[in-house]
């Protein structure tokens, strides 16, 4: 209450600019107003006003309204701020943002930016560009730092080597607690965040880890040895980052060590990097699931996403003419008994959509390794007894359905069989066909969807079309 009245007494003058002009609406969108008050800024080159702005400002926030300006106006805005604008901001906007960004910006611009940033956030800001430009900036780090990024960016993308930071806390493990607070205390250069500090031998090589609790509770003279945990969790450079991902949620870690293919520590990853790894995978199978590329964002411009999009759409269009042809093996039938044609997409539709659930399941579970070798045939057994269970269910709600419709004998049982193999063939496929993709080390979210609608179209037509034949006799 106290803080409310003195925020009422201050002056305006005295009031932040975010006090004054709140940026968001009470939904935590950004107001439009303040956008256009920021763009009038921007082109009248109120250079003052924006420094004051983007130093009150969080990272995740600055990069909201640079996304929200208009193109020429983000270029002009950090050119304004200069020193004040904070390039992690850039890390929190669309790949093509960025990339467009950093092309337009002067190399001298971009490479003081990076200087302020810790190392896995300026080789996250750099992976991305184009090398000529990617070399451009490098070229105007200081060596020691230019090194760190260089070597950072030469592990394969998506591995531990590319999410960590290297910046650190190593000591001897000969030393005392005390030696290891006056060392931290002293050391101007230290990771602005920290969790425990890792023992090292002369060679750099991985000894064990203290956190910081053990250490601040021990007494000054207690040797570090004694309080080394060298049975620490730690991952390879090498490690892929969904792995890393899972390992943090199995044992609720907040931050692990890198260590190199000779156990050299070589870094560390944070929760923070972990919490970007969960968002990107989870958006990237999302995306694969619907036949969308990885790499599409909100801005780009729509003939690189109708680009993007044709192939699978292609292949859709390849497997649809597949399914089809399984209703040419049949035109004679069909044409003796309209019901069928008018019936037949209700029993692949309602395979399709139970292979779809089955799938999504499968998948997620291959990504998160729930789904292994020692648990599969449990698993296709319990799926194959729900595609048998919902399969009867349906038989009878449809079977209903298409007697009561067309008032034909025999037209209710027909559909239901057919209800029932294709429920059955769609959860089979929709687990069985991520399993196969996953072996072949294929990607089952991208690829599944097309091959598991194909399965259930062509089973859904061929069983109740074939069925209709030997019941009803056609010809």
């Amino acid at each position: 209450m106290a803080d409310d009245v003195e925020l009422a007494m201050k002056p305006e003058a005295e009031a932040s600019i975010l006090d004054r002009m709140p940026m968001r609406d009470s939904e935590g969108n950004i107001r439009p107003d303040f956008v256009e008050t920021i763009s009038q800024a921007v082109r009248s080159a109120d250079a003052v006003f924006l420094c004051e702005l983007v130093g009150e400002l969080h990272e995740a926030d600055l990069g909201d309204l640079v996304q929200a300006l208009a193109a020429d106006e983000r270029v002009r805005l950090i050119e304004l701020t200069k020193a004040d604008f904070d390039f992690s901001a850039l890390n929190e906007v669309d790949d093509t943002v960025r990339e467009e960004l950093l092309e337009e910006l002067e190399p001298e611009t971009v490479a003081e930016g990076v200087r302020e940033l810790d190392s896995d956030d300026a080789v996250e800001l750099l992976e991305g560009v184009d090398e000529d430009v990617q070399d451009e900036i490098l070229e105007k780090l200081p060596l020691s730092e230019r090194v760190a990024i260089e070597r950072s960016l030469t592990y394969p993308e998506e591995t531990a080597g590319r999410r960590m930071q290297t910046e650190f806390i190593a000591v001897p493990p000969d030393w005392n607690v005390g030696q290891a607070i006056d060392y931290m205390r002293e050391t101007p250069d230290l990771p602005d965040r920290f969790y425990e500090i890792y023992s090292v031998d002369a060679d750099q090589r991985w000894q064990g880890a203290v956190s910081l609790d053990r250490l601040l509770r021990a007494r000054r003279p207690v040797p570090l040895a004694e309080l080394i945990d060298e049975d620490r969790r730690r991952v390879s450079v090498l490690d892929h980052q969904s792995d890393v991902a899972r390992m943090f949620g199995k044992y609720n870690l907040v931050s692990v060590p890198v260590v190199d293919t000779d156990s050299r520590l070589v870094g560390v990853i944070t929760i923070d990097d972990v919490v970007d790894v969960i968002e990107e995978e989870a958006d990237e199978e999302v995306k694969a699931l619907g036949g969308v590329t990885s790499d599409e964002e909100l801005s780009d411009n729509f003939v690189t996403i109708a680009r993007g999009r044709f192939t699978w759409l292609l292949i859709n269009l390849a497997t649809a003419f597949l399914a089809s042809s399984v209703l040419g093996l049949f035109e004679g039938q069909l044409e003796q008994m309209v019901a069928l044609a008018v019936l037949a997409p209700i029993v692949a539709s309602q395979g399709g959509n139970a292979a779809t659930q089955t799938m999504t399941v499968a998948v997620r579970a291959l990504a998160t390794r729930q789904l292994n070798p020692g648990n599969a045939l449990r698993i296709i057994i319990r799926e194959a007894l729900v595609g048998l269970m919902n399969g009867i269910a349906f038989a009878v709600v449809t079977g209903i359905a298409a007697f009561l419709w067309f008032k034909t004998p025999g037209l209710g049982i027909v559909i239901g069989l057919a209800m029932i193999t294709n429920l059955v063939a769609g959860a089979l496929g929709g687990i069985l066909i991520p399993m196969a993709l996953d072996r072949v080390k294929a990607d089952p979210a991208v690829a599944s969807g097309t091959f598991v609608t194909t399965v259930t179209d062509v089973v859904g037509f061929f069983a109740f079309l074939g069925i209709a034949t030997v019941w009803f006799g056609l010809k």
